[in-house]
């Protein structure tokens, strides 16, 4: 009872602390404060006893009409707290660099619509990235320049600050020229999904470019831009990268803040470098890994950054490769991919290295596990009344993007894509019918097939296998049913989205062309070891350019 009196008394003082903050003391005699008693709408208000009874009913409770009008006589009570809230100002990301809104390209200046929204915008006069141009993906904010998210959800939103690896780049003398174009919320790893239509694959625009990061390795490729941003949830840097032919990095789960960034899924996102050469990969990492000062809780506390750059190497004497049996001979395996993959592997030898097949069974029902950690962590966090950014973390909240994706979701959820509408349908299911089982099982689980790939990774510095077990599909047509809508959106996450559960760096590079198309082998490495993953990578890129040229 003195512990409820002591709150009330606490909450009485703060009230009347934040009325004096936002409304000003009484009228002064020269009128200029807002008098203390004049009107404010609320920030909350409370429904009616009907729309708190369906409230409860949809929460399986049964409550009297006498009962939920003494509940909601206290909820005005409550309520009051959120107009403090309302009333204070709060922290946010900074913005350092002075910018115009930007324009949304014609179709003449954006052929293959790897653009959505063109800007420019220079960082600062010195730095690792002096002179280098940048797109990043557009589910990452850049303050006072329009994004969408691959959405008609999000379009629209205009956010009033910089993701942290926006203000990494501009600090480090990089410059923004826009918005690379991505798809719809991000969920697919394919590029037809986008609101504002497919963007075709740049070596043959009949084909798909990879996804979700699709306009980020296409503006690569047409060499619009140096280098740019992606993120990766399932694949999303990696299958672009090798469909489109650049490389790209799924950094360690929690090097690179994630800060700011439309999130999926908080155990699985990442954001990364997608590069037309490894050194640049490796550079733009120097810039934009590191710890964010608690403000994302994906990130280890004592993280450290090495300079990747002076680590990189053409010879590999001391390290050991594994060529990933499992990841080769797949139902959907094309025998040219598997061939060129395990050719550039075993051509490290001539650089060093030690190469010799393994085999990790539990490989082949990883993609099983992930699947309910993809669908209901994202629909947890994206749709399921969270405001599309979570909870339950102490980390930075984008409270400008949790208000539009609120009203987005209830004003064009009709709009989303077909495999995310499914998604919507399928995870309300699982949860409501199964409360979170099987997402909290699969997590378990992890654990498990993360200490196979750990143990493995005792005996061998990298791992390598395809990127995609098979070369860039054609687009999907306008008359192509559900089941192939979602078989070019999701078909190709059997290598990639794995090492997103277990938080391993996964680098795509592309080991050359058939049928006109690139092929791309990934290397996996240990935790926070992406030193070694770069190393060999700029090994084989050096190695392959110097046969490509003999």
């Amino acid at each position: 009872m003195l512990c409820l009196m002591r709150h009330q008394r606490l909450l009485s003082l703060s009230l009347s602390r934040a009325s004096t903050r936002f409304y000003g003391s009484p009228s002064s005699s020269d009128g200029s404060e807002i008098p203390k008693d004049t009107y404010r709408a609320p920030a909350v208000r409370i429904p009616t006893i009907k729309k708190l009874q369906e409230i409860a009913r949809q929460n399986y409770l049964d409550i009297s009409d006498d009962e939920m009008t003494a509940y909601r006589d206290h909820m005005v009570k409550l309520a009051k707290s959120y107009d403090v809230i309302d009333s204070l100002k709060e922290p946010t990301l900074p913005v350092k660099y002075p910018r115009t809104p930007g324009y949304r390209p014609s179709k003449e200046e954006n052929p293959l619509n790897a653009w959505y929204w063109r800007c420019d915008i220079k960082g600062a006069e010195t730095g690792k990235l002096q002179g280098k141009t940048f797109a990043v993906k557009d589910n990452i904010p850049v303050a006072g320049v329009p994004m969408m998210d691959g959405s008609y959800v999000l379009e629209g939103y205009v956010p009033e600050y910089d993701a942290t690896v926006i203000s990494r780049i501009l600090d480090a003398g990089g410059r923004i020229l826009g918005k690379a174009t991505c798809e719809d919320m991000c969920f697919t790893g394919s590029s037809f999904t986008c609101a504002k239509g497919a963007v075709p694959n740049p070596h043959n625009t009949d084909h798909d470019a990879g996804g979700s990061s699709s306009g980020s390795s296409v503006l690569l490729i047409t060499d619009e831009v140096d280098m740019t941003l992606g993120g990766d949830q399932g694949g999303s840097i990696r299958i672009p990268s090798s469909w489109s032919g650049n490389v790209g990095l799924k950094t360690t789960y929690g090097l690179v803040p994630y800060t700011g960034i439309v999130p999926m899924n908080y155990t699985v996102d990442s954001v990364g470098p997608m590069t037309k050469n490894v050194y640049d990969c490796a550079l733009l990492l120097e810039v934009i890994a590191g710890y964010d000062g608690g403000l994302d809780e994906r990130q280890p506390v004592n993280l450290t950054v090495p300079e990747y750059t002076k680590q990189l190497s053409t010879e590999l004497p001391d390290i050991k490769v594994g060529i990933l049996k499992e990841g080769f001979d797949q139902i959907k395996s094309e025998e040219d991919v598997d061939k060129m993959v395990t050719k550039a592997a075993f051509q490290l030898r001539d650089v060093g290295a030690k190469v010799e097949e393994v085999s990790i069974p539990a490989h082949d029902s990883a993609l099983d596990v992930y699947l309910p950690i993809a669908f209901e962590g994202a629909f947890q966090l994206m749709v399921n009344g969270s405001g599309g950014t979570g909870t339950q973390n102490r980390g930075f909240y984008a409270t400008s993007m949790i208000d539009a994706l609120h009203r987005g979701y209830r004003t064009r959820i009709n709009d989303l894509a077909p495999t995310i509408k499914m998604l919507i349908v399928f995870s309300s299911y699982m949860r409501r019918g199964y409360g979170g089982r099987y997402y909290a099982k699969a997590l378990n689980l992890f654990r498990d097939i993360t200490e196979a790939y750990d143990k493995e990774f005792q005996k061998y510095d990298v791992l390598i296998m395809p990127t995609v077990p098979f070369k860039a599909p054609k687009l999907p047509r306008a008359n192509s049913t559900f089941s192939e809508i979602y078989e070019a959106a999701l078909g190709m996450l059997t290598n990639t989205a794995i090492f997103n559960a277990t938080g391993h760096p996964a680098l795509s590079i592309n080991t050359g062309f058939s049928n006109g198309l690139p092929v791309g082998m990934m290397i996996v490495g240990k935790k926070f070891d992406e030193s070694t993953v770069l190393k060999v990578a700029y090994a084989y890129e050096k190695l392959r350019d110097k046969i490509e040229s003999s």
